[in-house]
């Protein structure tokens, strides 16, 4: 992969046409790659461009590197394999929020605890339970769901 460049402080208004035109002078081009943003669908700022071996990926970053390309600067380097990043919460699985993942989690989704999205023991907005919340109870807590210790 010593033949991956990765370039950053692209301009927005960078093609990838223009792109390519610009590093072809250290050698042939193989690829490039623009990278958008996956919300705006607008370009992030940098690119890979693949050439076709170490040395002209060589030539391409002497006579790339730090040189005004459409008013920017830009920074070219040999690429690097991409880091294993964490996931939330490492190895743990993900609960509560909108509608959880584990029998006790409640949250918009349900769960035994209740929540928005009712079920649970423990009421909430979603109703059930003997702990009253929004949703109802049974005798003892009430709240604003009812229950013999009244609530709205």
């Amino acid at each position: 992969m010593e033949n991956k460049l990765f370039v950053g402080n692209l301009p927005w208004a960078a093609t990838e046409s223009d792109i390519r035109a610009h590093f072809s002078q250290g050698g042939e081009v193989v690829s490039v790659e623009v990278m958008m943003d996956k919300f705006t669908g607008r370009p992030r700022g940098f690119a890979f461009v693949t050439m076709a071996n170490a040395q002209a990926a060589q030539d391409a970053i002497a006579k790339t590197e730090n040189i005004d390309f459409m008013g920017r600067p830009l920074k070219v380097n040999v690429a690097r394999p991409r880091e294993e990043r964490p996931s939330f919460g490492g190895d743990r699985p993900r609960s509560g929020g909108f509608g959880g993942d584990r029998p006790r989690s409640g949250g918009f989704g349900g769960g035994d605890r209740g929540g928005f999205g009712g079920g649970g023991s423990r009421g909430g907005f979603g109703g059930g339970g003997s702990r009253g919340g929004f949703g109802g109870g049974e005798r003892r807590s009430g709240g604003f769901g009812g229950g013999d210790r009244g609530g709205y």
